[in-house]
C-alpha cells in the first residue's frame, strides 16, 4: 500500500491511499470518519488501522481524482526525525575516509519537513545549499532494545527523503555542530507516500538517484548502505524508545554539491528530483 498524507481544498490533512505511483487517492477517512486524520495518529492505531486501510483499497470507494488532491509530506508531526550520516559505502570512498565501525546519529527537527512538492526555501543565512537523496524509513510499532530478529516488526514501511543542508553551517560553523546547517525550514521533503514494507521487493536494494534541472547528479543502490534498516533500528533503541511515526533518512550516497570539484550548490531557482525505485520521486523547486 502506498499511505499518503492530502487535502482537498483548506479541509486540513487527510488519510489516504494511492492506487499507484501518481495515480487517484482513496480518502482513508471518507471509508472509516472515526479515523484519525494526521499519519502518526493513524499509526498509533496499529495493525488495525492498516487493515482497514486494506479494506478500503479492496471495496474501490471514496477514490478522489488526483487533479483534486494536495499531497503533503506523509507525516508532518513525527516525535522524532533521526538522520545517519555517512552510511554509504561509496559516499565514503567519495571522501576517501574509513567506513564508520557505528552509526553516526544526528537529527533535523521536525518543523524542516515539507511535502514531495512543495518549495525548499533558500535562507538567507546561506551560500551554500545542498542536496542528498534518502531511503527513509518510518515506525509503526513502540519498541526499546528492539533485537535484530524483530527489527522489521517496528518498521512499517519506507519513502524518499531530501536532506538539504547548508554546508557552510555545517562545517564551517557553531562548532562544527550539524544541526542547524541540517534543519532550516523546508529542508526536508518527504514522500510521496509511506510505501509499506510488503509493497517493496528489497529496500535495500533499490535504485536512488537525485537531478538537479534535469542533470544527473546522483546515482547509486540502497545495497551500498553500510548499515541497514535493522542495524539502525537496534542501534537507536539501544538509547531511545521509538514509537509510532518516528522517522529515520538513512544517509545519502556520493554526488553532493560540497565535494566537487569545484564545489557546486543550489541556487534559487533550480528544481531538485530526488528518486528511489519502488518508492516514488520528489520534486522540489528552490525559492
Amino acid at each position: 500500500m502506498r499511505l499518503v498524507q492530502f487535502q482537498t481544498g483548506s479541509d486540513g490533512p487527510r488519510i489516504g491511499l494511492e492506487e499507484k505511483d501518481g495515480g487517484n487517492v482513496i480518502d482513508l477517512n471518507a471509508f472509516d470518519p472515526s479515523l484519525p486524520r494526521r499519519m502518526r495518529e493513524f499509526l498509533e492505531e496499529g495493525d488495525a488501522a492498516l487493515a482497514l486501510a486494506r479494506r478500503a483499497q479492496e471495496s474501490g470507494q471514496h477514490i478522489l481524482p488526483r487533479s483534486q488532491v494536495t499531497l503533503l509530506a506523509p507525516i508532518t508531526n513525527p516525535g522524532k526525525l533521526i538522520c545517519v550520516g555517512l552510511n554509504y559505502a561509496d559516499h565514503c570512498r567519495e571522501q576517501n575516509i574509513n567506513i564508520p565501525e557505528e552509526p553516526i546519529i544526528f537529527s533535523k527537527f521536525p518543523s524542516c519537513i515539507t511535502g514531495p512538492y512543495d518549495d525548499i526555501i533558500h535562507p538567507a543565512e546561506s551560500n551554500e545549499v545542498d542536496w542528498e537523496v534518502e531511503l527513509a524509513f518510518v515506525i509503526g510499532k513502540k519498541g526499546k532494545h528492539i533485537k535484530e530478529s524483530a527489527a522489521m516488526d517496528h518498521v512499517v514501511g519506507f519513502m524518499v527523503a531530501h536532506d538539504v543542508t547548508a554546508r557552510d553551517w555545517q562545517m564551517k560553523r557553531n562548532g562544527n555542530q550539524w544541526i542547524l546547517g541540517k534543519t532550516f525550514d523546508t529542508f526536508c521533503p518527504l514522500g510521496p507516500a509511506i510505501v509499506t514494507k510488503d509493497s517493496v521487493t528489497d529496500p535495500h536494494k533499490l535504485g536512488i538517484r537525485c537531478k538537479v534541472n534535469g542533470e544527473l547528479v546522483q546515482d547509486s543502490n540502497t545495497n551500498q548502505m553500510i548499515f541497514k534498516t535493522q542495524a539502525l533500528v537496534v542501534w537507536v533503541s539501544r538509547f531511545v524508545t521509538l514509537f509510532p511515526g518516528d522517522v529515520f533518512l538513512t544517509g545519502t550516497p556520493p554526488g553532493i554539491g560540497a565535494f566537487r570539484k569545484p564545489p557546486i550548490f543550489l541556487k534559487r531557482g533550480d528544481v531538485v528530483q530526488c528518486e528511489i525505485d519502488q518508492l516514488g520521486a520528489l520534486r522540489n523547486k528552490v525559492v
